[in-house]
């Protein structure tokens, strides 16, 4: 299992997980009780239930480097383009824009 922190705008907004499943994205109950909360994209409205697909949502995928800096860090980290979400933990941690993602360490890491 893979699991990460998202923030928008230096906040905590919520947690994306692979697992054996595919993935799921749920805001935290505290970022939705702050007093303006936004959504980290359109197609992932506010809402305090998650959201599960087989794929990596389109967004998170679309932070994802691509051409030749995807080549250097695949070379650079040992990273499988296939890996989505392992390419999205290892290049996404300051993005351009607003959102930012943070690795978690899980048990089974």
């Amino acid at each position: 299992m893979k699991k990460a922190e998202v923030h928008l705008h230096g906040q905590l907004a919520g947690h994306l997980t692979q697992d054996e499943q595919g993935y799921t994205f749920a805001y935290s109950p505290l970022y939705l009780l702050t007093s303006a909360p936004e959504p980290v994209s359109l197609t992932l409205p506010l809402r305090s239930a998650a959201y599960v697909e087989r794929v990596l949502f389109p967004f998170f995928d679309g932070l994802i480097p691509e051409g030749w800096l995807l080549e250097v860090a695949e070379k650079n980290w040992k990273l499988n383009a296939r890996d989505r979400m392992g390419l999205l933990l290892a290049c996404c941690r300051d993005c351009i824009g607003a959102v930012s993602i943070y690795p978690l360490e899980t048990a089974d890491a």
